[in-house]
């Protein structure tokens, strides 16, 4: 457990789980120090509870500078987009940040690592609930996002072989506020809750309050096991279901209307074209149709019993989302 004088560093600060960490220590009184690049948004940095400094987790000069002094670290930036008009971005950009990261927090002295990873580098299990015994390959992994993490987190547990003192968690899918982008789940939200879902396909997930996957980054820094993975997750839903709940909360009717997947491929293909375009990140996409095959169902069962993690029911957390993403005149 970290004291109250030990420099805590945070990557990712302004991002969707990276704000809700940071929130989390402070308000348990941490000395956070958070990495955020020159170029990020700072609209979850208005109230951050600790000291910030520039820099890229791809860059090891700023991350030297960044660690100086750090006993614990957080990393938990990532390259979070299911799309990009070149897609190894994505997979170099979650590689290289992780590889930069890991090698200065060994070189520093860091005495104890919470590495950010995804169930994305778990196979899901169609009809049960996943567990971290199903590590997938990134030639398995479906769509560049997931091979990154495969790739990063395989990089991370090498690492841990030689003596990086580190622990790693899967969140599922996180939702709640400060959802600046939003995520390709928050986008899901803010659509069905404007009315423009009128039909889905039949998939599901596992939906998590941030803010309980981010007292699960705590617990793993607590209570985690070097080189272990826990599944930080909450509950599994449909997404039909996921989508009347939303309806219900903002007192709309639900979309009824199953579609095959297999025929909005052709829909998926002219978003991406037109995103080339317009480079803007398309909200159908080839890969999203692809991992919608299977219902992403997992347990976490393992995080509840070593760290002692909970999560609230996933209803809250689309309330709390629905909220958030209201106040920001998203919903309008």
């Amino acid at each position: 457990m970290s004291r109250a004088t030990d420099i805590v560093l945070v990557t990712g600060v302004s991002g969707f789980v990276g704000s809700a960490v940071a929130r989390a220590l402070g308000a348990r009184g941490a000395t956070v120090r958070g990495l955020v690049r020159s170029t990020s948004p700072r609209a979850n940095l208005a109230d951050f509870p600790g000291t910030l400094v520039e820099g890229d987790a791809r860059d090891p000069a700023s991350m030297a500078r960044a660690m100086a002094g750090v006993r614990h670290l957080y990393h938990v930036a990532a390259d979070y987009r299911i799309w990009a008009p070149d897609t190894e971005e994505i997979v170099r950009n979650n590689l290289a940040g992780a590889q930069t990261v890991m090698v200065t927090a060994r070189d520093a002295g860091v005495e104890r690592v919470v590495y950010t990873s995804s169930v994305a580098t778990l196979k899901p299990l169609d009809g049960s609930a996943a567990d971290e015994t199903r590590a997938a390959t990134p030639e398995k992994a479906v769509g560049a996002y997931k091979r990154s993490k495969v790739v990063a987190e395989r990089l991370v547990e090498a690492m841990v072989a030689q003596g990086l003192p580190a622990v790693i968690v899967n969140p599922s899918t996180p939702i709640g506020p400060h959802d600046v982008k939003p995520t390709p789940t928050g986008r899901i939200i803010v659509e069905a809750a404007r009315g423009k879902m009128p039909a889905f396909v039949d998939s599901g997930l596992n939906l998590v309050h941030v803010d309980d996957v981010a007292l699960g980054h705590l617990a793993a820094m607590e209570r985690g096991r070097i080189g272990e993975r826990y599944i930080l997750g909450g509950e599994d839903v449909t997404l039909g279901a996921m989508l009347a709940e939303i309806a219900a909360q903002v007192r709309r009717k639900p979309p009824t209307i199953v579609i095959p997947r297999k025929l909005l491929f052709p829909l998926a293909h002219a978003n991406e074209a037109l995103a080339r375009i317009t480079g803007k990140e398309p909200f159908l996409t080839v890969d999203s149709l692809r991992m919608a095959a299977h219902r992403m169902f997992y347990t976490s069962a393992k995080a509840e019993a070593e760290l002692g993690y909970r999560a609230r029911p996933w209803q809250e957390a689309i309330a709390d989302a629905l909220a958030w993403f209201g106040a920001q005149g998203m919903l309008a």
